[in-house]
């Protein structure tokens, strides 16, 4: 019995650490969030079962590099307050660890998803292609629109209606663009490029703490899904 209770209570100890790391750390919170949507995804899009395994296992090796990281800099912290250029490469490299593990990610989920994506996005994109141009225009504006409705709804009061607070307008436009260049070119290339742009907005957006992640991730659902809808009008205005 005592044998397991220690068992228990080490078993305690482990979740306390994953949710200090969850808690404390930002980019862990991105992980966790980014995780979700992929297993979600591998699920919608029906992978099979040794992507769902190779998706899980990279999952977990992001999540493992961002608490080995964590607990690195707690350990100099703990040892040294002063700077150190030791103290520095210690850090420096168990940053770049938690950098590979994310490069590899992305890497694993672009060859499970995007050929089932572009599959069906190329079915929704061959209806819509012909749409004149300034449904594109009118979508951006649309997006717009909405993004200072929600802002005016008070939601959240930090920022203004141009920095921060929620939702964040930068990310809503930019996937906004990024789901018009999709729709518009058909070219998977295009696409591609599109959504990297779209995520380099949000991740500027995050680090340079003018937007949560939360508030990034809301605009850019706000902005795809507007662009879609109004797409999908314009398209059934036509027929």
């Amino acid at each position: 019995m005592d044998g397991l209770n220690k068992q228990f209570r080490n078993f305690n100890y482990a979740i306390a650490g994953l949710v200090y790391c969850v808690r404390t750390q930002r980019s862990m919170r991105i992980h966790f969030i980014l995780a979700i949507m992929a297993v979600i995804a591998g699920i919608v899009l029906r992978i099979s079962r040794v992507q769902m395994v190779l998706l899980m296992l990279t999952i977990a090796l992001v999540v493992f590099a961002e608490m080995i990281n964590t607990a690195i800099e707690g350990v100099v912290d703990m040892v040294t307050k002063e700077y150190h250029p030791l103290a520095e490469m210690v850090k420096d490299v168990a940053a770049g660890a938690v950098l590979v593990t994310a490069v590899v990610a992305i890497g694993v989920g672009y060859l499970i998803f995007f050929e089932r994506i572009t599959n069906i996005a190329l079915v929704g994109i061959t209806t819509v292609r012909n749409l004149p141009v300034h449904v594109t225009y009118a979508s951006l504006a649309v997006v717009v629109l909405v993004v200072i409705a929600v802002k005016s709804l008070g939601i959240n009061r930090r920022g203004t209606f141009l920095s921060g607070g929620f939702p964040s307008g930068h990310s809503a436009l930019a996937f906004s663009l990024f789901t018009a260049m999709t729709v518009v070119s058909g070219d998977p290339l295009v696409a591609t490029l599109g959504l990297l742009l779209a995520l380099l907005v949000a991740q500027s957006r995050i680090e340079s703490h003018t937007h949560s992640p939360f508030e990034v991730i809301a605009g850019g659902v706000i902005g795809v899904l507007v662009t879609i809808l109004l797409m999908q009008l314009a398209t059934v205005a036509l027929v």
